[in-house]
């Protein structure tokens, strides 16, 4: 096989690996019953005049498992803190204890868990939509490169089989990861 049809089948499997790990971001944002800190990974703060992200300004740390502690390196930053976590899009109510600030979980709803699962699905589809744009992308390369007369239809054939492959592979990645994560989320 040609140089360049190895540098498309690596260049599709970086791509597909790419979607997945993106996939397992967005899932791991995604809250489900339990606190990891994670949750809170979007959340900015106002730290002197700069847009800063919560883990630059304070250590998160899930202290049981419906509660999350949000420990600041500046004790100074406390109000500024809370007030990012409460106008956050989350739906938390912090509650400063001296230095400390105590976020607890509430417990999902049998409806709220239900609409996140479609969310999970959602996102599982986006991902496997991204990973199948990647097979088109890397077979319309292989087609070029096929009436350029640069490959045999052979070698096309076998090129296009390994990326078939490819794409199997990492779909069953995400129906796993999707799978895993509406598991968690339906457990009380």
């Amino acid at each position: 096989m040609t140089d360049s049809v190895d540098n498309i089948k690596k260049d599709a499997d970086t791509r597909m690996l790419k979607s997945v790990e993106t996939l397992k971001s967005d899932l791991g944002k995604v809250r489900a019953g339990r606190a990891h800190p994670g949750i809170l990974e979007t959340i900015r703060v106002d730290y002197y005049g700069q847009n800063s992200p919560l883990s630059q300004v304070a250590n998160v740390v899930a202290s049981d498992a419906r509660t999350l502690t949000v420990t600041p390196w500046d004790k100074s930053m406390v109000g500024a803190i809370e007030k990012a976590i409460r106008e956050s899009d989350l739906g938390l109510n912090p509650a400063p204890a001296g230095t400390v600030i105590r976020v607890p979980l509430p417990a999902l709803t049998e409806e709220r868990r239900k609409e996140l699962g479609k969310h999970v699905r959602s996102a599982g589809e986006t991902a496997r939509v991204a990973i199948r744009n990647v097979r088109r992308d890397a077979n319309q390369h292989l087609k070029d490169l096929l009436k350029k007369k640069t490959i045999t239809e052979d070698e096309d054939k076998r090129a296009e089989d390994a990326i078939q492959k490819s794409t199997d592979k990492f779909i069953a990645e995400v129906d796993k990861l999707v799978a895993a994560k509406e598991h968690d989320l339906m457990q009380v």
